[in-house]
């Protein structure tokens, strides 16, 4: 269940904020949404004044007032300099409203880069919660099915004896994260996943002493045929040196959004 669903379900009586026109310098783009009900907000159309503004002007649509469409100049008078200008416009949501935001959110969201996590330890939980709110498609994947419990709700998981045997069907452009509790299984993902050229990212937790005996033993696994070169290992770098999960959970996330924004930016998008 995504995490808008989530949200519609608990908030039937909410209003659907849009940036119909965005022009000049504004804190989002035309097409980004939020919702509110009276207790709840999801998404953002850029906080600040803008924001408190348009929260405001949504929960009296809730209770019969309020404008169907806002025109804000993002200047000094509303403690805001963007010096843009912004047209929101607001509604109530309906069912067919809120089938085509799922649609389009679903949509959006499919078009996000997988990652998958192998192992739900405590860094693979932290990690899986850290990227859970990120662009990303994420599945965890494990051979103990209790590892897989109080996963967040818009997280998928896989459950298999086996798990290496998923990387060959992998899309091209995913991220693989291996953080397993077993040594000898996170070697045998790794050595599947770098004999692959097309994956965006291939990552190991530990140190550089288990990259060292990683690189020692693929060599003679296969014959030097498949290369550590691209391995990070340890994940989310050397600069932090806190072995937290979260912490560790936060670098990483880091360093997938920067592989992802370089490798858009090269493919010229």
């Amino acid at each position: 269940m995504s995490s808008l669903s989530i949200f519609l379900s608990r908030n039937p009586n909410a209003v659907l904020v849009t940036v119909a026109s965005a022009k000049g310098s504004t804190p989002r783009e035309e097409g980004a949404f939020m919702l509110v009900s009276e207790a709840e907000c999801f998404g953002t159309i850029g906080g600040g004044q803008l924001e408190f503004m348009a929260i405001d002007n949504a929960r009296a649509l809730l209770t019969g007032s309020g404008l169907p469409q806002m025109d804000v100049p993002l200047g000094p008078e509303i403690g805001q300099c963007c010096g843009g200008r912004t047209l929101l416009s607001f509604q109530n949501m309906t069912p067919q409203l809120a089938a085509d935001l799922e649609s389009r959110f679903a949509a959006e969201s499919g078009a996000n880069p997988q990652v998958l996590l192998f192992g739900a330890g405590h860094v693979g939980k932290a990690l899986a919660l850290a990227l859970s709110p990120l662009p990303f498609q994420v599945t965890v994947v494990e051979t103990r099915a209790e590892a897989l419990e109080e996963l967040p709700p818009n997280i998928s998981s896989r459950h298999m004896a086996m798990p290496e045997s998923l990387i060959k069907d992998l899309p091209a452009g995913t991220a693989v994260i291996i953080l397993t509790h077993d040594h000898a299984l996170d070697f045998l993902i790794a050595k599947e996943a770098l004999a692959r050229n097309d994956l965006a990212y291939v990552g190991m937790i530990g140190s550089s002493t288990k990259r060292a005996t990683f690189k020692s033993w693929l060599q003679r696994e296969t014959d030097g045929t498949v290369s550590a070169e691209k391995l990070v290992l340890p994940i989310g770098g050397t600069m932090v040196r806190d072995k937290r999960p979260a912490v560790i959970a936060a670098l990483v996330a880091a360093e997938l959004l920067e592989t992802y924004g370089r490798r858009t930016t090269d493919l010229g998008l």
